[in-house]
This record gives C-alpha cells, structure tokens and sequence, in this order.
C-alpha cells in the first residue's frame, strides 16, 4: 500500500513504521492500515514533523482509537498516534492539566485523588482527552466546554496554540477544530470537595455504564449524536426522544449486517460480534440511518469518525 517515501519524511527522533497496521488497534478491533505512522518522541519532534512535512501528504492523528472506524483500505498519508508522552496528568489546586492521550477514565479518577468533584462525567466516556476535546464530549448532564479552561492545540504548520473553550464554538458533540489541528493537551477545573464523594459519584456512573452499556464488547461508544430540538420538532417528535429511541422505533435493536450489530444492550452502539470488518460497520451505521431518515424524517449524524479507503 505505502507510496510514501519514508526517507524523504522530516527526521524525527520518534518512530516511521510503513503500511502499520491500525484499525485491528482500534476498539472495534477490525479496518486497514496506516500509509505511514508515526509515534513522535514528545511535543517537540511532533512540531519539527509538521514544519518539515510537506504540505501536500495528508496527516491525521490518532490517540486511544475509541470511536473511530478504519477503512478496510487503509489510510493514506502519515497517521500521526500519540504516545506516552503525551499522556500526564498533572494537579495543581483546583486545577488539572492532562495530556492528549490521557484516559478519560483516568483524568477522572486522578481528580477524585486530589478531592476535586465536577470531572466525574469524563469516567462515563470511552478514549482520550484529545478526542474528548475536540467533539466536546459528554454524558449525564456534563459537557467538555463546561470544566476545560483551555486546550494547547497545534496546526498542520506546527503553530502551537493556547485556546479558550469560547474561541472552540463547542456545542453539542461538536468543536471548530479543523481535522488537521492536533489537541495535545487540555487544561479543566474542578472543585474542591470530599474525596470520597467523587469516587461514590463515579462508582455510581460506572454501575450505570455496567448495567446499560456494552462496554465488555467491541465498540466505540455512541454511534449516534441525539438529534436537535429543531429536527425532533419537525419530525413531529417528542422533544425529549433520544436517538436510541429512535433506533429502537425503526428496529434497529439487534439489527446485523455480516459481523456488525446494533447492540441488545444500548442499540446506539455498533458491535463488532467477531468477525466485523469495517465496512460492515459503516454499512449497519447507514442502513440505520437510513431507516430512522425514510420512517421518521430525521436524519441521524455520526459520533463514530470514518476514515480512508474502501478496499
């Protein structure tokens, strides 16, 4: 598959791995290849690759690979997959500073460590804090925009970037993030409260999770985001219906295409039953909304990212 030159790359002092398998690392557990990784050493190497690459190779990154679906023809361009050095947590007061590539489990637990309530929700989320960020995550009531004080993103030129959540436009499941700026840090304030309270708070959300969820099984988490108040409103929908409902309307429970499944458990995520490829996924995903926009009107907008070639 790889076209690239590896020798004509910026030197690095990270790692070039060519035609690198990525979506069997992915939580769906099935996809292509990347053209070219490349695992930079720290924030440094990854600024001196994106100076020196030249403009015309696409560049994509990558951190836990929870909620993304790697066509089975792979990816062309360099696949930037961020690595340990990108994933501290760091706490100061109130005040929690966490890499990219830090969990969001983790983020979570460590604030209830240091006694700070408010980031509970981010254990209910699957992935990092990159991708967190960049579609202003959210569950039980919490969004990304309403505890992070700021981002340090950088742009395909290498321009590093402090941003304030305002400056991001972060709304529902959505940022102004461009698919080439790289999210390697985010910066949230908690509030100071018993530990031990937090960490009954996320107890309770993982229970929650446990009892709803599919989470032992492969998947990415939501495949859908809930419709808009408009859109439910034209559809002549109760304005509190959320999108699984609406999956469950069209029978979308349970409802398998090759080795893809709608799960029984929670019918807005997509399983990968064991022997899924990626365009199963993509398929029931399509099919499901094609379903919800030809019997309800509503036309359903991804939460799970696709990306590269059909094989």
């Amino acid at each position: 598959m790889s076209k690239i030159d590896i020798n004509k790359l910026p030197e690095v002092r990270g790692r070039y791995t060519a035609d690198a398998p990525l979506g069997e690392k992915g939580w769906f557990r099935c996809g292509g290849k990347a053209e070219v990784l490349f695992k930079p050493k720290d924030q440094d190497d990854l600024v001196h690759f994106l100076k020196n690459c030249p403009s015309e190779i696409p560049v994509y990154v990558f951190g836990a690979l929870s909620n993304t679906i790697i066509r089975d023809g792979g990816l062309r361009g360099v696949v930037i997959r961020l690595g340990r050095d990108f994933s501290n947590i760091d706490v100061e007061g109130d005040i929690i500073r966490a890499g990219a590539l830090a969990l969001d489990a983790n983020v979570a637990n460590v604030a209830a460590d240091h006694g700070l309530g408010g980031l509970e929700f981010l254990s209910g989320i699957p992935g990092s804090i990159g991708g967190a960020v960049k579609m202003n995550a959210g569950c039980y009531g919490t969004e990304v925009k309403d505890v992070m004080v700021e981002a340090i993103i950088i742009n395909r030129d290498g321009l590093i970037q402090n941003i304030k959540p305002e400056d991001l436009k972060m709304t529902y499941r959505h940022t102004n993030i461009e698919a080439d700026q790289i999210v390697v840090a985010a910066t949230f304030k908690g509030v100071k409260e018993s530990a031990d309270d937090v960490k009954k708070r996320i107890a309770d959300i993982k229970e929650k999770r446990e009892q709803s969820q599919p989470i032992r099984e492969k998947t990415g988490g939501s495949t859908f985001a809930n419709p808009s108040i408009e859109d439910l409103t034209k559809a002549d929908v109760d304005r509190d219906t959320k999108v699984w409902q609406l999956i469950d309307k069209v029978g979308g429970r349970g409802l398998k295409v090759g080795g893809a499944q709608m799960s029984v458990k929670h019918c807005n995520f997509m399983i990968n039953s064991g022997d899924a490829s990626a365009e199963d996924l993509e398929a029931l995903g399509e099919e499901i909304r094609k379903r919800v926009a030809d019997e309800m009107g509503i036309t359903l907008r991804w939460e799970i990212r696709r990306l590269g070639d059909i094989a």
